[in-house]
C-alpha cells in the first residue's frame, strides 16, 4: 500500500501525504491575516477570552487582529494528513483483515464440509467394515456348528455301528451265560430240582433210616432174648443137676417166656419208634424252614433276574432308538 502511495506521488507531485515530507503549500486563497513577521514595537491588545479571532464576522477589513503564537492552519494540515493517512490506512487494513477473515471464515466452512464429509464415509467405511466382520464371524460360527454336527453325528454313526456289532455276539453269549448261571430257568422244572427232588430223597432216606434200625433194634432183641434164655438155661441146670423131663415145646414155662420176650420187644419197638418220630419231626421242621428259604431266596432272585432283564431290554430299545 505504501508502494502504490509512493508511486502515486511520484506521478502526481502536487499530491501530499503522510510519508511526503513537509513543505509549503502554495498560497490559493486570500490571507485573511498578517505574517507572523510582525514588529516587536507594536503593542499588545487584549480582548475578550471568549472570542476566537479565528473565526471570521463580519468585514475583514475593519478586523484588528493582533499576534498569534502560530499559524493553526499551516501546523495542523501535517497533523491531519498524517491523521487521514493512518486512517484510510487503517481502514484499507481493516477491509483488508475483514476479507481475509471473510475467506478464512469461507475455507474454514468449506474444510469443515470436507471433514464433516470424510467423517461421515470414515463412519460408514467403519460401519460397512464392522457388519462385514459380523457377517464374517456369524459365517465363520456356522460353519463352525455344521462340522461340529458333522463330526459328532459320524461319532454317534459310528458308536451305534460298533455297539451293533458288539452286541449282535454279545446278547446271545450273556443270556447263555445267565441260562448257565441259573438266571434263566423253567420254573416247573427248577421246583421239581429245589421242592420235590430233595424231599423224595429226603423221604427215601428216613425211609431207609428206620428199615435199618428196626432192623438192628430187631436183632439187638433177638440176641438179648437168646442171651437171657441161654443164660437162664444154664441157671436152671446149675440149680437142678437132676435130670427132669424136659418141658414141651408149648408148656406153660415156654409160653411165659415168649409173653416176657414179646412185651421187652414192643416196649424196646415203642421207644424206638418214639425216638424215630421225634428225629423225623425235627428233621421235619429243619426241612420245612430250610425249603422256604430258598424258596424266598429263588423268588428274590428271579424278581432280580426279571428286573435286570427288563431295565437291560429298555437299555437297548434306547440305543436303537437313538
Amino acid at each position: 500500500m505504501a508502494l502504490a502511495l509512493t508511486d502515486s506521488t511520484s506521478r502526481a507531485p502536487s499530491t501530499y501525504t503522510y510519508t511526503s515530507r513537509p513543505r509549503a503549500l502554495p498560497c490559493q486563497r486570500r490571507r485573511y491575516r498578517d505574517s507572523l513577521t510582525q514588529p516587536d514595537e507594536e503593542p499588545m491588545h487584549y480582548g475578550n477570552i471568549m472570542y476566537d479571532r479565528r473565526v471570521i464576522r463580519g468585514n475583514t477589513y475593519a478586523l484588528q487582529t493582533g499576534p498569534l503564537l502560530f499559524d493553526f492552519d499551516l501546523e495542523v494540515t501535517p497533523v491531519l494528513e498524517v491523521l487521514v493517512g493512518k486512517t484510510i490506512e487503517q481502514s484499507l487494513l481493516e477491509v483488508m483483515e475483514e476479507e481475509e477473515l471473510a475467506n478464512l471464515r469461507t475455507s474454514q466452512r468449506e474444510y469443515e464440509e470436507l471433514r464433516n464429509s470424510e467423517r461421515a464415509e470414515v463412519q460408514r467405511l467403519e460401519e460397512q467394515e464392522r457388519r462385514h466382520r459380523e457377517e464374517k464371524e456369524r459365517r465363520k460360527k456356522q460353519q463352525w456348528e455344521i462340522v461340529h454336527k458333522h463330526n459328532e453325528t459320524s461319532q454317534k454313526i459310528a458308536a451305534q455301528a460298533f455297539a451293533q456289532r458288539y452286541l449282535a455276539d454279545l446278547l446271545p453269549s450273556v443270556f447263555g451265560s445267565l441260562r448257565d448261571s441259573g438266571y434263566f430257568y423253567d420254573p416247573i422244572e427248577r421246583d421239581i430240582e429245589i421242592g420235590f427232588l430233595p424231599w423224595l430223597m429226603n423221604e427215601v432216606e428216613k425211609t431207609m433210616e428206620y428199615s435199618m434200625v428196626g432192623r438192628t433194634v430187631l436183632d439187638m432183641l433177638i440176641r438179648e432174648v437168646v442171651e437171657k434164655r441161654l443164660y437162664m438155661y444154664k441157671h436152671q441146670k446149675d440149680s437142678h443137676p437132676s435130670p427132669e423131663p424136659e418141658d414141651e415145646p408149648g408148656g406153660p414155662e415156654a409160653m411165659r417166656e415168649s409173653l416176657r420176650a414179646s412185651e421187652f420187644l414192643e416196649q424196646s419197638m415203642s421207644q424206638t419208634q418214639r425216638l424215630l418220630l421225634d428225629r423225623d419231626d425235627l428233621q421235619r421242621t429243619t426241612y420245612d424252614l430250610s425249603s422256604s428259604q430258598e424258596r424266598k431266596f429263588m423268588e428274590e432272585s428271579e424278581l432280580l433276574g426279571q428286573d435286570e432283564e427288563t431295565a437291560r431290554r429298555e437299555s437297548l430299545g434306547k440305543e436303537e432308538l437313538s
